[in-house]
This record gives structure tokens, sequence and C-alpha cells, in this order.
């Protein structure tokens, strides 16, 4: 979540009738998403960019097994393969050799032009992006021809594919000059890819069409992608997922809510898959509030929530853990001290603070009490289900926590203005995460106003050099600090339940924030 912001209306029965008829188009895939949209600008958004993997292209993408692979670039860059240099400056050149051929949905020829575009317009100071991770670190790009570009960059960035060029390219002989807050393409963005958008209705869905000149072929020579159309319904709740599975209204439902999973595999033509997502769920504190930059009673709250609790909640789905590195990564350190499951040591360390119940059960000290607005989003059932059982347990240590859930934009607004005191959400990573997106002080998603110059010191280290060893060392060090600071609480890390029509063929999940769409012009529909 993807991860990296992202406007509307949820969808009812009135919006429902308004999607297209699902065999309008022959070949069609129809697939339901559970979030709303607010751009399909894949740099704007603040939700997974499953429509945009379908239809923009970056240089590189990761693979199902998390390894990155070429797209628009012919192969990754290396130092073995001299793709990357090292300078005597400390910095590095990249340079990638383009795919020849290639053109954009409305025909015209994709070329190195675009690749320096893109880093100009993401980096522009008027454009209002989730990330501009990877701008900052080009000091200069190089277009020699039309098939190269040489990038500059002012320090190494181990971590330079899950940025920038891999989300995508920005078509600039349609956007140079234009402002891209408001630009038409945020609405019908123009790609290279396999699918282009035709329609877009906030709330409602996004048709698309194939792409007549997309340049991928299979091994048999035929031009991508086999289906002629996919097409996407804002469909948030839970219960309607499901009934619309039943129906036959959707095919494809890639984050399948877990109370609606067992439901849902047993019904005719119909299949789940399970796979890895490199996703973690998590409880954050908002430092805003004062009683929340009392260690004590963040450290409390950890000791109060019960991960065993979650899991049997949600199914036994997700797997608990203890670290925002998630177990798949070599950089996970399974000895990262955690407040175990403990309530009569949260309640005691809440006592030693002087924070003490009051008569209506609700602890409080100098007039402040603990009473805090609790966020998830509205219609996910699981986090709301989740939501009730962390609710009961701070209960239990004289915590009270409101539910004060959001839908759609409302809850992307409160989530990264930081309008709540708890929030219990996931963050979708690429297959070399960034965390100084999250925790680092400024980071792009660190809403929690949690900040520690140490840390920062330690994810520079990190994210700035090639040394596996070096980077490992400062990742302990980091799980480590964000252990004792407790910004955040780790608790679980997720599979993803796809569930699928079995007519449905080439389907093959993706563990990152680039989404299973980023292979959909593999996919095809049988008889």
């Amino acid at each position: 979540m993807t991860t990296i912001s992202r406007r509307i209306v949820l969808l009812g029965a009135a919006a429902t009738a308004c999607v297209p008829a699902r065999r309008s188009v022959p070949n069609s895939l129809v697939v339901g998403l559970t979030y709303d949209i607010d751009t399909l600008n894949v740099y704007s958004t603040g939700f997974l960019g499953d429509v945009e993997a379908a239809v923009v292209e970056g240089l590189l993408a990761p693979d199902e097994n998390a390894r990155y692979v070429p797209v628009l670039a012919t192969e990754v860059p290396t130092v073995e393969n001299g793709g990357i240099v090292l300078t005597p400056e400390g910095g590095m050149t990249i340079t990638y050799k383009l795919r020849p051929g290639v053109r954009w949905h409305d025909g015209a020829p994709f070329s190195a032009a675009d690749v320096a575009f893109t880093w100009r317009a993401v980096g522009n100071p008027a454009f209002i992006a989730e990330s501009k991770d990877g701008t900052e670190d080009i000091v200069a790009i190089d277009t020699p021809d039309a098939l190269t570009v040489v990038c500059h960059y002012r320090k190494v960035v181990p971590g330079f594919a899950t940025t920038l060029f891999t989300f995508g390219i920005l078509p600039r002989h349609l956007l140079e000059g234009v402002d891209l807050n408001t630009a038409p393409y945020n609405d019908r963005p123009v790609g290279t890819g396999p699918f282009r958008v035709t329609d877009f209705r906030r709330g409602q869905y996004v048709t698309t069409e194939r792409n007549p000149y997309y340049w991928r072929r299979d091994a048999a020579g035929r031009q991508l992608p086999y289906l002629d159309s996919l097409i996407f319904k804002i469909i948030p709740n839970s219960n309607s997922l499901l009934m619309q599975i039943r129906s036959g209204e959707l095919d494809l439902v890639v984050a399948t809510p877990y109370d609606q999973a067992k439901q849902m595999g047993t019904l005719d033509g119909v299949e789940l898959v399970r796979s890895p997502v490199l996703q973690w769920q998590h409880l954050d504190f908002n430092f805003r509030n004062p009683a929340l930059q009392d260690r004590a009673v963040r450290l409390a709250i950890a000791h109060a929530v019960d991960r065993a609790a979650l899991v049997r909640a949600l199914g036994g789905f997700p797997q608990a853990i203890t670290s925002v590195v998630v177990p798949i990564f070599p950089f996970h350190d399974p000895a990262t001290p955690t407040p175990g499951h403990d309530p009569a040591r949260a309640r005691a360390i809440l006592d030693a603070a002087d924070w003490r119940v009051g008569s209506d059960g609700v602890r409080a000290k100098d007039g402040r009490r603990l009473d805090f607005r609790f966020i998830v989003q509205s219609g996910k059932g699981d986090d709301e289900l989740a939501q009730q059982v962390i609710i009961a347990q701070l209960q239990a240590i004289g915590i009270l926590a409101r539910a004060d859930n959001r839908a759609g934009v409302a809850y992307r607004q409160a989530r990264y203005k930081g309008d709540f005191d708890l929030i219990y959400s996931a963050w979708v990573t690429g297959a070399d995460p960034i965390y100084s997106r999250f925790f680092g002080s400024g980071g792009a998603n660190n809403s929690l106003k949690y900040a520690n110059p140490a840390l920062d010191r330690v994810l520079a280290t990190m994210e700035g050099s090639l040394d596996a060893e070096t980077r490992r060392a400062a990742a302990f060090e980091m799980q480590r600090i964000l252990a004792h600071d407790l910004p955040t609480i780790p608790l679980t890390t997720n599979v993803a339940v796809v569930t699928k029509r079995r007519a449905l063929t080439g389907f093959t999940p993706n563990p990152t924030n680039m989404t299973p769409f980023v292979g959909a012009a593999f996919w095809r529909l049988d008889a």
C-alpha cells in the first residue's frame, strides 16, 4: 500500500445500478475493490493502486517472489552488469536501457524523455504527491538517446527500485506544462500498460479496455492482454462483496475480508488463493495527544493487547508479529524486545504513573482522562472486528477507546492528517521497504508526530548503503528503538485471500504494494 495520498461516496444500491453490465463487453473481468478511489494518478493516490498497476507501467516491477524484473527497461541495473556505478563522491549513477517499440495508449512513442519528465514532474514542489520518494536523491538525469536514461544520485540508494520509476512513467507529450494536481490525467491516465481507462465514476466504478498498442507478446507471439476489459467495482462493504460473488456479478476479489472468506470458498465455480503479502497490521499512537506522549500509557496499551485473540477473531488467517519488519525479510530480528500480553502488568504501570481509575472505570490524571478516539476504515469488516477486540482489551485496564470510524476519503484524510488518537490499519510495502516513510521525522506516512533523531540517523544508514551487513545491523537497531519508543505496536502480518472464478487462469498473486494487477496482461477467462 500500498505503501504512498489516496477521495468519495460509498457504493450504495443506486450506485450499483449505474455500473455497466458485466457482459456489455465480451471477455471482460469484473473486479471488486474493497476501498474507495480518490484519483487514478499513481503518485497522488492514498490507496493501493490496483487500477493503476493495470494501466501504467514503470521501468521495473516486483514479481510474485518480490524480485524486481524489467518492464519498460530491458534489464534490472546492478553493479555486476554495469547498470550501477558508485562514484568517488559517495553517490552513484544508474543507467536504464529502455525497451524499443513501446507506445502510449494514444499511440505516441515512449522514450527516455518521458522518464526524465517523470522525475521533474513528481519532484515539482507545486505537485501534491502522496510520496516523492526517490526524486530528491537524483541530482540530474541525462538522456543521451531515446532509449537510454542515466540517473545521477547524490548518495547511494539501495532501495532505488522501490520508488519513483517503478510505480509508473508519466507521458511528457500530454503533461508538460500542465498542473498535475488538476490535470484530466488524474481521472483518465494515459500509460503504456495492457489496459486503458474508458470511464471513472467516483464511488462507483472504473472501466477499462484492451490497449491496442500494447508491446508485450506471449511465448507464441500473440499480443497481450488476453482480456478485452477489466471493470473495477468499488464495494467497501464486506457483505456486498459476498452477495455479488454469489450472484455472479464479480469474478475477482484480491483482498477478501477474512470474515467472508470461508463462505466465499464454498461457492460453486469459485476458489480461494492464499498468498503472503508484505503487510503488517499495527496500532498507532498520535503524539499530538499529551496523554499518549506518556510512554507509560503506550507501554500499558502494548501489554493490554492480546495478539492471539486478534488472530482467533480473524479466523486464524493472520500471523502474530512483534516487529515492523515482517518475518519474510532477512532484516527481521526475531529477538526484538516486545511487551507481552499481561493486563496485570499494564494496570501496575498505569498505577505507578499515577493514572487512577475513576468512578466510571476510566483512568485519569491531573484532569486528563484516558479517553481516546479510535479509528479504522468503515466497512472493512476485519478491521472493525479487530477494533472491537482491542477496545475490550483496553477497557480491562481502565482505558476508554471510542470507535470514530470513517469511510473512503474521510478515512484517508483522518489517517494522513492525524485526526485520531489511536488508529488500527495496515501498511503494504515494496520488496525493499523504506521505513523512514513511516517512522522518520517528517516521513511521508508518519502522521503520528513521532520523531527521534537517533532513529533518523539509523534509518539514514540503513537506507544509504549497498552493504547487506551494514543494512542488517541498522535494521536491528531500528527495531530496538521502535520497541522502546512504542510509536506503534506491530500486531499481525497477513496473508492475502484472493477469491476468483475458476475460469480465470494465468492469475499470479503479488505480495508487494504493486498488487497482482501488475500481471493482468496474462490473465484469461476460459470458457
